[in-house]
């Protein structure tokens, strides 16, 4: 009963949640991650369902979801890991530097994991050509432009002329790549609000609550696109771990009581048969008194199939007297006409063979007039 509860208290919970956020997770062209909560995509904003400052675009080329960020433009995005609460951006023209050199986030509720000082340096082609990693996009066939994080390259570079030293977002594995860098990985940020994090552990997804205040509060739902699935899933567990085990138990137990009941009334049948055997070779004189009754006498006897209330007709019991085992749905049993007691078919067709007279009242029916 308890396994019973819990099962349907799980079930009442995802239909609570699933009923209380109706946001969906929506998907922009070929990109492989879904648009989701605190994102959404522009033209299908529902209240509720983005957070500011998270809004994707996706009529650019191919379908391709684009984030705009303030006083700095448009970027492309490649990635959203809700788990790491980051965003993978990268620039639609193949120059993410001179992005960067522009790059403004005060106004943008993503931020970099760090900062690092870079020197671009405009350098003459021939002066830097197989010697440092130089930026293509910026540079032409005169004039190599090149970024480092290294005053002390940028001062030894006495052909080559500053152009700007300025904090470059970079993630903590982008550390220590050499004297200089092209820069042109892709653009990782985050977000700190709102916080999901723990939401997402718990395989949710976060959401504002559906009330009706002015002040939304962040709750963790679980997707409605996958939670019909997600439930099938965890009912399939439950069911594997714990209803079918169960159910073939009490399968294997059941069918071990019904051998155990057969068992023991063809015991007791053989028991009762051997006692009269004895009887019979003890007291040779009493076999013309203690006779059986012929098989077609017995037959013409009638049959009771027990139903599910185990009535029987008559004043019988529950309890074969002669197996002294209950009866069951379903047991086959045969009534002595003239007292009208009742037996387990195999039973008393075996006391018959070798005894006229009823187990229970000894009355000796009539072989010559059965009752059928």
């Amino acid at each position: 009963m308890g396994i019973l509860k819990l099962i349907f208290s799980v079930f009442l919970q995802f239909l609570v949640i699933n009923a209380r956020n109706q946001c969906q997770t929506h998907f922009c062209g070929s990109n492989s991650f879904g648009v989701r909560f605190p994102f959404q995509l522009q033209g299908k904003r529902l209240q509720n369902c983005s957070y500011p400052g998270f809004v994707l675009d996706c009529s650019y080329r191919r379908n391709k979801a684009v984030l705009n960020i303030p006083y700095s433009g448009d970027f492309l995005v490649r990635d959203i890991d809700y788990l790491k609460q980051e965003i993978q951006l990268y620039d639609a023209n193949d120059c993410l530097p001179r992005r960067l050199m522009d790059l403004n986030l005060s106004s943008s509720p993503f931020m970099a994991d760090y900062y690092r000082n870079y020197t671009f340096l405009s350098c003459p082609s021939d002066y830097t050509r197989s010697q440092i990693t130089t930026i293509n996009c910026l540079s032409n066939s005169t004039i190599s432009v090149l970024a480092t994080s290294s005053m002390n390259l940028a001062k030894a570079m006495n052909m080559c002329s500053i152009i700007v030293t300025l904090p470059i977002p970079v993630s903590l594995a982008f550390q220590n790549q050499g004297f200089s860098s092209d820069l042109n990985g892709d653009l990782k940020l985050t977000w700190n609000v709102p916080d999901c994090i723990d939401c997402e552990v718990k395989r949710g997804i976060c959401g504002f609550e559906n009330s009706s205040s002015r002040k939304k509060e962040i709750q963790c739902f679980w997707d409605p696109g996958t939670v019909n699935s997600r439930s099938l899933q965890i009912f399939k567990i439950i069911a594997l771990s714990i209803v079918i085990p169960a159910i073939t138990c009490s399968f294997l137990i059941s069918c071990f009581m019904c051998l155990m009941n057969r068992r023991r009334r063809a015991d007791a049948a053989a028991r009762n048969a051997a006692i009269a055997i004895a009887t019979a070779t003890v007291t040779p004189q009493s076999a013309a008194v203690v006779a059986g009754l012929d098989d077609s006498t017995i037959e013409s006897y009638t049959k009771v199939v027990i139903g599910e209330s185990r009535r029987l007709p008559g004043h019988n019991g529950v309890t074969c007297p002669i197996c002294l085992v209950d009866y069951n749905p379903k047991d086959t049993l045969r009534c002595i006409p003239q007292c009208e007691h009742c037996f387990h078919s195999e039973c008393i067709d075996e006391w018959l063979r070798m005894n006229g007279t009823c187990p229970v009242c000894r009355s000796s029916p009539s072989p010559a007039h059965p009752t059928t």
